[in-house]
């Protein structure tokens, strides 16, 4: 897993790939086989990574293709030439300089993982484009539903570029710092908001970590960019408040 430093980005749409008949029809099997092990799969539409490039120091060109979930079944598939994720994550820290770590909960694509709150990007609906911006405002929208963090897409900086398993690629975002005890308040609010509206919440629990040490006391998987995103994060000069 590499992490990059990254304070801009220029992203522009191209075509997905397009499949002989042959890995269309092993794609479809092999989806099929994990859907049937695991029902909280969908697929629904999701935006894929086709390429990405430095130009100059913190800038990143990111070539992406709009496709489904099902897509990434090729990476079960000999030779099925998968593009990598695209996702957003945030870090939220506590005003005393730890970072919110999330586990998924059974009812997710990806349940008792650990990792920052965040996900897949969905391609732009028509009329709009996928941006800065629009990243941004993914990643906070995913503080607000999953952890019930209000906050506004600027109030959020770009921090760096995580590229791990599958070649995926992450972007993380740097919250506003808030105390422990709000962040706590609007994570069990928010959970409760979802199961009073008959739905799993997406997060089971949330932990407070202040080196990477304490995440080895997490029991379950973990996202393979929260060890560096972490331990990046508590030995920078980055302080409570940033």
């Amino acid at each position: 897993m590499k992490l990059f430093d990254v304070h801009r980005l220029h992203l522009t749409e191209c075509a997905a790939p397009v499949l002989s008949a042959e890995l269309e029809a092993a794609r479809d099997r092999t989806w099929e086989m994990a859907v049937a092990a695991n029902p909280a799969l969908f697929d629904g539409p999701v935006v894929a990574c086709a390429g990405l490039r430095w130009e100059e120091p913190g800038t990143l060109f990111l070539r992406w293709a709009a496709v489904t979930y099902r897509h990434y079944a090729l990476r079960r598939v000999p030779g099925g030439g998968a593009l990598p994720s695209l996702f957003v994550n945030a870090i939220q820290p506590t005003d005393d300089g730890r970072v919110v770590v999330a586990r998924m909960s059974p009812a997710t694509a990806a349940p008792g993982r650990w990792q920052l709150p965040g996900g897949s990007v969905e391609p732009p609906r028509d009329g709009e484009v996928l941006d800065e911006g629009a990243l941004s405002g993914k990643a906070a929208r995913e503080l607000a539903e999953e952890v019930g963090v209000e906050v506004k897409p600027d109030e959020l900086r770009l921090w760096a570029a995580s590229r791990g398993g599958n070649l995926s690629v992450g972007l993380t975002y740097l919250a506003p710092a808030l105390p422990e005890a709000e962040l706590s308040s609007r994570f069990t609010a928010v959970a409760a908001a979802e199961r009073a509206a008959g739905r799993e919440p997406e997060l089971a629990e949330i932990a407070f970590v202040r080196s990477p040490h304490e995440l080895v006391g997490l029991t379950g998987p973990h996202a393979d960019y929260v060890e560096p995103v972490v331990r990046r994060y508590t030995e920078t000069s980055l302080g409570p408040g940033v």
